[in-house]
């Protein structure tokens, strides 16, 4: 996954940048009316059209089908925890299908809330970039299919909140000292005060884990996309800032129990045989935290990242080629961060 691979701006305390432009199809009722029959009417006449575009060469790059109800439940599993699929579309997998392209950065879910979620996921923080993204492949679709729009409100939507523009901008941080330190839900209160969402891992519903928090517009409506982007870009360099001081003041204040604390967390990364999901993300935040203030430096931040999506259970089980048991799930996560931090 390209988010993961590469190290994109501000990557000590942002993890990744999100774009997402929802849309839907005027001809058809939104997927919550939609039938069975109907929703599959609705996958072929969008990936049609996007077959007809890639003939044109109008991606750049070929887009893979995907869908749901033709892969096991494991493997949806693990499209939601590679945050390629909401837990929406995995809930309502009978009607839903994903786009993606070869290193997984687009990913357009189908007959989600809407008929269309165009997802664009880059590492870092580069907000702008993910929309330029999405933007494109928005504008060459919109070539081929007629989609729900009114002259006043603008493009319609299944839920209120995404009307308008229909954006939804979010970026995933990592905030370990702010939380250290307790200033974390100050800043959450002020972010929700502000008209931004704070949301778990997975977006709406989900629990915060490994000290992550996903920020985000909340409305749609009545703005553009520039001054969405804006204002999300304004908090989030705040949030930073904040997360940055805190780090310092840790380091001149408690460097000692910090340290202790991040070596501790590495070492039972690297020696423990049985972990469970939360204690491993936990432990995965502190070790993240050391690389960033550089006082573990035989570890790569992008191994962090990329160990904190192979440690979930479905990406467990998979590698596994087999069903597990929590217990045995928890014995081989073990085993593959001490791999994984050893190589």
């Amino acid at each position: 996954m390209r988010w993961i691979e590469a190290m994109g701006p501000d990557n000590d305390v942002v993890i990744s940048s999100r774009m997402r432009l929802a849309r839907n199809l005027k001809e058809y009722p939104f997927p919550i009316a939609l039938t069975k029959e109907k929703s599959k009417q609705v996958i072929q006449r969008i990936f049609h059209a996007v077959e007809e575009l890639e003939q044109q060469n109008a991606f750049g790059e070929k887009l893979e089908l995907c869908v749901l109800e033709e892969i096991s439940p494991l493997e949806r599993q693990v499209l939601l925890e590679k945050h390629l699929i909401s837990p929406n579309l995995l809930q309502n997998y009978e009607k839903g299908a994903v786009l993606l392209n070869q290193d997984e950065s687009v990913s357009i879910m189908l007959n989600e809330e809407d008929h269309i979620r165009i997802q664009c996921l880059l590492s870092g923080f580069q907000l702008d970039a993910a929309f330029q993204m999405a933007d494109h492949i928005d504008d060459v679709l919109e070539e081929k299919l007629e989609y729900a729009f009114d002259e006043q409100f603008g493009y319609l939507s299944s839920c209120p909140t995404n009307v308008g523009t229909g954006i939804r901008a979010s970026v995933m941080m990592h905030l370990p000292a702010l939380a250290m330190t307790g200033y974390i839900d100050r800043i959450l209160q002020v972010a929700n005060h502000i008209g931004l969402a704070v949301r778990g891992v997975y977006g709406e519903g989900t629990e915060f884990v490994g000290n992550m928090y996903q920020i985000s517009n909340q409305l749609t409506l009545g703005r553009s996309e520039k001054e969405i982007i804006l204002n999300l870009k304004d908090v989030v360099q705040q949030i930073i800032q904040k997360e940055r001081d805190a780090r310092s003041t840790l380091l001149t204040n408690n460097r000692a129990q910090l340290e202790d604390k991040i070596y501790r967390s590495f070492g039972i990364l690297t020696n423990a045989r049985i972990l469970n999901s939360d204690e491993c993300m936990q432990l995965l935040s502190d070790v993240r935290l050391g690389i960033d203030l550089g006082l573990i430096q035989e570890v790569r931040t992008e191994q962090i990242n990329e160990i904190m999506i192979l440690v979930q259970p479905a990406c467990i089980q998979k590698a596994a080629e087999k069903h597990l048991s929590a217990n045995e799930r928890d014995i081989r996560r073990a085993s593959l961060v001490r791999e994984k931090l050893k190589g």
